[in-house]
């Protein structure tokens, strides 16, 4: 089927139209030169028979979010977003040159960048997911190489909301990347059919093919997805990839969504792990926390290193906590006075009084500003509601929490943690979750209200076996 045509570019004051860069199936892509401040950027503008008012109102939603998202170093970067004169929304982004791929058939990946892609695109993926967004259709050509080499992620929340909207034809362009169930409409996105394009997406950096294609062989849809049904996935082939990330990867791809990482968090650690096997330096993980945690003063390396095993084995304990990177800031070179003589540095001691009262201003300003952040952080939750029924049930392979309305906003959203990892934001007053016999599956859920968050919930355990369908 031959492709369509290249719809006509807007007129966008204060930009001028240079070429089309590319076209997809719901908007195309063109390059313009921004006036000021002077920059080429990438523009990509909906097709005018997609568009409708309730489109519009979600193509708003989500680029909001994809603003909020692209301060992330490895998200796309989104300047500003409108319609134009015709009546076609646009988004103005970071133009990136190159995308992975264009490259990964062309040429073999160095397994060191591949295993850093990796870490800085599922860190992407896992910060979206803590905002409660799923991508949808991760997979190397919506990878992008900005300027500097360092590679982000495109499309962030467009892709999910138009995958709703125009049914499964988005999906099917990525079959090779997509979850079996994704395929067959089980569900239209989750965290573990993420984890799946992201080893899917990994895999095929390394292999210089998708996971389940053959060379020389049927690689339509229908042949594609029959071996995604019922294959095991393959090596990929290349000597200097150990049987650790193999494995890593196998895992990701299961055909079970219980069997494969539960984030795209666990599935940084792997790689991470890869990398500390193989002598590699360690990619940081990038991932956005709150503010509270950056004034814990943590060793760097303590929080980033990952030693131990792989995390692949089956025997591993379910209940995991997760640990996230704090950035870690670096003073200026002392720029004191030096002595002409020695070059040591000269310092004049202060007298007692003067440090007595800088001593006293300094507690003084503590006590205020402490007082002063206890009175807002007071103010700010006091009005959340907080959940406090949380029951757990076992039925089959999976365990069900459900809890009663504490009294939700229009606005609220629930914040649901599970075995210390927070799922994204919801509304409705139950989670499903896969489990095994034997595991011991816990949860915890507060309110989120205008960007703040209340009391959390009493923790609800539940253990899993063969002959107790409840547990407390």
């Amino acid at each position: 089927m031959s492709r369509r045509l290249p719809s006509t570019p807007p007129n966008l004051p204060g930009f001028a139209f240079i070429r089309v860069l590319g076209s997809g199936g719901f908007a195309d892509v063109f390059l313009y030169e921004q006036n000021m401040p002077r920059r080429l950027v990438a523009v990509k503008v909906l097709l005018a028979e997609v568009v409708n008012d309730d489109l519009r109102q979600m193509f708003q939603a989500e680029a909001n979010l994809m603003a909020q998202l692209s301060s992330h170093p490895s998200i796309l970067t989104v300047y500003q977003a409108s319609v134009a004169a015709d009546g076609r929304p646009y988004l103005v982004m970071e133009y990136c040159s190159a995308s992975l791929g264009q490259r990964y058939r062309a040429v073999q990946l160095p397994l060191a960048e591949v295993l850093s892609v990796g870490v800085r695109i599922a860190s992407a993926v896992e910060t979206a997911h803590r905002q409660g967004v799923l991508h949808r259709d991760i997979k190397p050509s919506n990878i992008l190489t900005t300027a500097y080499g360092h590679p982000v992620l495109s499309d962030f929340g467009i892709a999910a909301t138009l995958g709703e909207a125009e049914s499964s034809d988005a999906v099917g362009l990525s079959i090779p990347w997509s979850a079996p169930e994704v395929l067959h409409d089980e569900v239209s996105g989750s965290v573990a059919s993420e984890v799946w394009s992201l080893g899917a997406t990994v895999y095929s950096l390394l292999a210089g093919r998708s996971p389940f294609e053959t060379p020389g062989g049927d690689n339509g849809s229908g042949a594609l997805m029959a071996r995604i049904d019922k294959a095991k996935v393959a090596p990929t082939g290349r000597i200097d990839v150990p049987k650790s990330l193999e494995q890593v990867l196998a895992r990701s791809m299961s055909l079970r969504p219980s069997a494969r990482q539960s984030s795209a968090l666990e599935f940084i650690r792997d790689l991470q792990s890869v990398e500390e096997e193989l002598g590699l330096s360690q990619t940081p993980l990038e991932v956005a926390m709150d503010d509270w945690a950056l004034a814990t003063a943590v060793d760097v390396d303590e929080q980033t290193r990952i030693s131990g095993t792989h995390g692949t084995g089956e025997g591993a304990p379910r209940r995991r906590r997760s640990r996230s990177a704090l950035a870690a800031t670096r003073s200026e070179a002392d720029s004191r006075p030096r002595d002409h003589g020695t070059g040591r540095i000269r310092t004049t001691p202060p007298t007692s009084a003067r440090l007595a009262w800088g001593i006293s201003l300094v507690s003084v300003l503590l006590i205020a500003l402490v007082g002063a952040g206890a009175y807002f952080v007071i103010q700010g939750t006091r009005s959340i509601p907080v959940v406090t029924d949380v029951q757990g049930v076992v039925a089959g392979e999976t365990v069900t929490f459900s809890w009663n309305d504490p009294g939700l906003q229009a606005s609220d959203a629930y914040v649901v943690t599970v075995d210390g990892e927070t799922r994204p934001l919801q509304r409705e007053a139950r989670v499903t979750v896969p489990a095994e016999d034997g595991d011991r599956v816990c949860a915890s859920v507060k309110v989120a209200r205008d960007g703040k968050t209340g009391d959390s919930s009493a923790e609800r355990c539940v253990d899993v076996t063969v002959d107790l369908d409840q547990g407390s």
